[in-house]
């Protein structure tokens, strides 16, 4: 099984190495960023496996994902991240990664993940991704009375301010205060965006 891991910390991509090298049936390459992890996949490839450190040199956001999974051919391409939050993982998932990767895990866990995602499969961490979700969660509902959470679920479902009215038994006016209030409360620019935040956080 060809494994290529892309990292731009030594020590974290000699770990991952050093876990993975123990499995007898493990080919493995590593690079230090997403230019010399294409060039390796043209090379070299394509891998059974492309693990990408999210925030290494040449990653762009989620773009350097694109990239890899068109350079190998369809293979699987997961993202590895010591810092990436919950969003930035679901998001990667989203985008048709094979799978999310905390640098946290542990020997075995990786190495399952790993053999996981090479057969096709889909791997996020359950304790990672729920985790971080209730921790939003709690924090942003801390912050929003019963009724603005009714008006903030209705913006989740695209509702306009005079059906959110008609199924809160409100005035129109009254709404439209509570979505500003949402948008101060959430740091949110508009309405949409406060429903976005919402939606990150796992609120609806």
């Amino acid at each position: 099984m060809k494994i290529l891991i892309a990292d731009d910390h030594e020590l974290v991509r000699d770990t991952l190495m050093a876990f993975l090298d123990r499995e007898a049936d493990f080919e493995l390459s590593a690079c230090e960023n997403l230019k010399t992890a294409l060039d390796l996949i043209g090379t070299d490839g394509p891998f059974d496996l492309v693990l990408l450190d999210y925030s290494m040199p040449g990653m762009d956001g989620l773009s350097g994902l694109e990239k890899a999974k068109e350079a190998n051919g369809g293979n699987p391409v997961a993202i590895i991240s010591g810092t990436a939050p919950r969003t930035i993982a679901q998001e990667a998932l989203d985008t048709g990664a094979a799978g999310f990767l905390p640098k946290t895990m542990g020997a075995k866990s990786l190495v399952n993940a790993v053999r996981f995602m090479a057969a096709g499969e889909v791997f996020a961490p359950v304790k990672f991704m729920t985790e971080v979700v209730e921790e939003e969660e709690h924090a942003l509902a801390k912050k929003l009375t019963k009724r603005e959470m009714q008006v903030l679920e209705g913006l989740c479902q695209g509702q306009s301010n005079k059906e959110i009215a008609r199924d809160t038994n409100l005035q129109e006016v009254t709404i439209k205060l509570h979505v500003k209030t949402l948008c101060n409360k959430l740091d949110a620019k508009n309405r949409t965006q406060a429903a976005v935040i919402a939606k990150d956080a796992g609120l609806f």
